[in-house]
């Protein structure tokens, strides 16, 4: 296994180049180019922003620029921020404790309702439950995360007065554990609430098929009881195609969270993405950028681990 993780992370090298050279491009040609956040201030003349480009050495070959910061990205140097010049990685590094928080909470929650629900509506299939669960995860998916943010403001904090609005922490309690969970609840649950209803439906699907199979007949036949059947055959079985989809959902979670962080200020890495953007802080926009196909391409080699460890007849080679 270790051979094939060690192989693994080799191939992600190519792949991490060529979102590094598409990134880098894409910031290249956006409106104003790198350098928009001084070009489109009135106060700063031309002389400024030739001083400003031969600083960043925006003055040299597009190809030794890209060269440079990749350089610098592969080795840990992520460059400085426009505003205030402080290191990339040290701004990105301190929104990822919160952004995990987020994320986990909610993937959590998601996994275990999304199962359950997904597990239940299988075994009763076509019963009032089953009914409800699926009209549930319909319009679940039809509403965009904001909406459900905004509702759950509007009704748990501005009407009920139960949760906070927004942010991590009332001010002056930092560190104070029950006030964090007290922030948390609102926008985790947000973020939970489309992967409960995108699980549910994978996890329904998956159950019906393994439940029909050969093998689970079998143990009916040699008389195990049916939870035994459940959770020693259908259970490991039907979650293989779950982690493989966990593995490659982390995009659209983060993005989740990129929209849920903003409507709740949650102080994470989401929101210092949109932060980022209206500033045009360039330097942010690729650091985060890199992190996150690195973070995806870790997410799947987990999942693909994951399935061999749950089903012995998968070789990792």
């Amino acid at each position: 296994m270790l051979s094939y993780v060690g192989k693994r992370l080799l191939q992600a090298v190519p792949l991490l180049v060529g979102v590094s050279i598409i990134g880098f491009a894409l910031m290249h040609l956006a409106p104003g180019g790198p350098l928009a956040v001084y070009t489109l201030n009135p106060t700063i003349t031309s002389q400024d922003i030739e001083r400003i480009r031969v600083i960043f050495g925006l003055d040299q070959p597009v190809h030794i620029q890209y060269l440079k910061w990749a350089t610098g990205m592969f080795t840990g140097n992520w460059g400085y921020t426009f505003f205030g010049g402080r290191p990339v990685f040290v701004v990105i590094v301190e929104r990822l404790p919160a952004t995990l928080l987020l994320m986990g909470s909610a993937l959590s929650l998601a996994v275990l309702l999304g199962v359950t629900v997904g597990l239940i509506g299988a075994v009763r299939r076509y019963s009032i439950f089953d009914y409800l669960a699926t009209t549930g995860a319909l319009v679940a998916l039809s509403f965009p995360t904001f909406w459900f943010g905004l509702m759950a403001i509007f009704i748990f904090a501005v009407q009920l007065g139960w949760l906070p609005s927004g942010g991590m922490y009332e001010l002056g309690a930092e560190g104070n554990v029950v006030d964090l969970l007290r922030h948390l609840i609102l926008p985790a649950l947000v973020l939970a609430l489309v992967i409960t209803a995108t699980y549910s439906r994978y996890a329904r699907s998956a159950f019906l098929e393994v439940l029909h199979q050969d093998f689970m007949r079998t143990a009916r036949a040699k008389g195990l009881r049916p939870r035994e059947r459940l959770f020693r055959h259908a259970i490991p079985n039907a979650l293989k195609p779950l982690i493989a989809l966990l593995g490659t959902d982390l995009p659209a979670l983060f993005s989740g969270a990129l929209v849920t962080e903003s409507i709740f200020g949650w102080p994470g890495m989401g929101r210092l993405f949109v932060d980022a953007l209206t500033m045009k802080e360039y330097p942010i926009l690729m650091g985060l950028m890199m992190f996150t196909a690195f973070f995806v391409i870790i997410g799947n080699l987990l999942a693909d681990v994951l399935i061999a460890l749950l089903d012995p007849r998968v070789r990792l080679s």
